[in-house]
């Protein structure tokens, strides 16, 4: 059990989550990792900026789709499509323009994933969100789900805001301060925790 240790660190400081926790039970974060290149990892996080998961899916769906000779597009064959195809697909004119974005940051020379792994959080997101449409939520979109960082609290998530609306009973939505006072009790492994705060908004009321 990979996440044992982190379960019982997070019930123990915080009891209301540890409620959660058995009611949604094991942990499958490491379920969720995304796949290809860096290019690749961030062009699907732009694309779900914004949209909720099930709208998400079906669009990047259809940008795959467009690419039926490969698994996973290069920036070159993005590049290449022209903005009126990927239109086509769904995808705004401001998306298409921060992925084009990424995709000329991706042949100029973006880190590897292999360069990211020995750099800390802070200086991953320092890295990556001088591409256009790149922030920061998108990169710890990353280090959550592809670098496998356990202690990040995407404090700008509507999903996990609402996930602590909804647990602590809170009148509205927290701000970032209240929601990063939040992380307190969580560090150092708020991405398991944001998890559950995600699943939490897929139980049915009781």
């Amino acid at each position: 059990m990979m996440y044992a240790i982190t379960i019982d660190f997070l019930k123990n400081s915080d009891p209301i989550l540890g409620r959660l926790i058995d009611q949604i039970g094991a942990c499958q974060l490491n379920q969720y990792e995304l796949e290809g290149d860096l290019f690749f990892c961030l062009s699907r996080s732009i694309l779900h900026q914004q949209l909720s998961t099930k709208v998400a899916k079906v669009i990047h769906q259809r940008f795959l789709q467009l690419y039926p000779d490969t698994l996973f597009p290069s920036a070159q064959d993005v590049l290449d499509t022209p903005d009126e195809v990927l239109r086509g697909v769904g995808i705004s004119r401001p998306k298409i323009s921060y992925i084009k974005d990424l995709a000329r940051h991706a042949i100029d020379g973006l880190p590897t994933l292999e360069e990211l792994e020995v750099m800390d959080d802070e200086a991953i997101i320092k890295s990556l969100t001088r591409v256009k449409g790149v922030g920061r939520w998108t990169v710890q979109m990353l280090l959550i789900f592809r670098l496998k960082r356990w202690d990040v609290l995407p404090v700008d998530d509507l999903g996990v805001r609402a996930g602590i609306r909804k647990l602590y009973g809170l009148e509205a939505l927290p701000d970032r301060k209240t929601t990063e006072r939040f992380g307190q009790r969580w560090k150092p492994y708020c991405s398991i925790a944001s998890w559950y705060l995600w699943r939490s908004l897929e139980l049915k009321p009781v």
